[in-house]
């Protein structure tokens, strides 16, 4: 496979993830993180470590606004909940 090929066929698989998780904003950030170790959050901040890497001007809240398909803040308060207890020791013991 042609790089050229491979770069439009991870950037699908990005643009795929990203709409699938904004099908699913009732998985919360810290279920994905004790689940499988990354969040938006952290896709946010990959998409502005491609973007400085290639000499984009781009901040962390334009990442955001990327990935999470509207500013953070708002996203923040449509749709995220408080983290429970469990979730948060969950989160706790796989930090350690």
């Amino acid at each position: 496979m042609d790089k050229q090929t491979q770069t439009e066929l991870e950037a699908a698989a990005f643009r795929a993830l990203v709409a699938h998780l904004d099908t699913r904003k009732d998985v919360q950030n810290i279920d994905l993180m004790n689940l499988a170790g990354f969040c938006r959050n952290c896709l946010s901040k990959w998409y502005l470590a491609a973007a400085t890497e290639q000499g984009v001007a781009l901040d962390y809240d334009q990442a955001r606004e990327q990935v999470y398909g509207m500013p953070y803040e708002e996203w923040k308060e449509k749709y995220q909940a408080a983290a429970t207890p469990d979730q948060l020791a969950a989160f706790a013991a796989s930090q350690q």
